[in-house]
């Protein structure tokens, strides 16, 4: 398991990186009030670092500065500050890898496994999202529980994706149906309430019944809110 430290002062950004890079089975802390982040990074000894450039007290720079005096950890910055002149800086105070914002997760995912396997020849594996026992193989899109294969549609598999992704919290049905059709506007809206029902089924068979719960009138969510 590899693991991740973010220096970021927005909260919410913080936490949308944490919760994506842990389904892909990273161990993920965030900086604690940005005032000692080399002191928590000895203690939490990460494999590698995300770093804003823009943070209160000191900005992304000094602490790559700074973390440079004791470890070639891999620093990857983070920021909306794109510009060629912040790349530059960023490289040359020993950066390994800049991501502007806005970014995707996934392509912030792929940049982190790039970075790693450049850094330490590791073979990340983790292609799977998991919850309680559920494993979503993202390879060839199959899932699994307590050791049992289910076999899944397309459609199946993009709806339990797209709620594995975002555990704990509510997706829309128009969410779903964008996921699954685009822009078709001739979809009944029935089709998707029968390829869930069939989602729920397979699982039922399995023993892992109550996967997916529906919030009626805001869509449907895995896990606790």
């Amino acid at each position: 398991m590899s693991k991740v430290f973010i220096v970021e002062d927005d909260e919410i950004i913080a936490k949308m990186v944490a919760e994506h890079l842990k389904s892909w089975k990273m161990e993920v802390r965030c900086a604690n009030g940005l005032k000692n982040v080399t002191e928590e990074i000895k203690e939490f000894s990460p494999d590698i670092v995300l770093m804003d450039i823009n943070l209160p007290y000191y900005n992304g720079f000094y602490w790559c500065a700074e973390i440079r005096k004791f470890s070639k950890i891999p620093i990857v910055f983070l920021s909306s500050a794109d510009d060629n002149m912040n790349i530059v800086m960023a490289m040359n105070m020993g950066g390994d890898d800049f991501i502007a914002k806005p970014f995707d997760l996934a392509v912030l995912s792929a940049k982190l496994q790039a970075v790693l396997r450049r850094s330490y020849g590791m073979e990340l594996k983790s292609h799977t999202l998991d919850f309680d026992g559920i494993s979503l193989d993202l390879d060839d899109t199959t899932a699994s529980y307590k050791g049992e294969k289910i076999e899944l549609t397309k459609n199946e598999f993009i709806i339990l994706k797209t709620l594995f992704e975002k555990i704990g919290k509510v997706v829309s049905r128009d969410e779903l149906m964008e996921k699954l059709w685009g822009n078709d506007e001739f979809v009944d809206d029935n089709t998707l309430t029968v390829n869930i029902a069939r989602v729920r089924k397979k699982f039922e068979q399995v023993g892992a019944d109550g996967l997916i719960r529906t919030k009626r009138g805001l869509g449907y969510i895995v896990g606790q809110e």
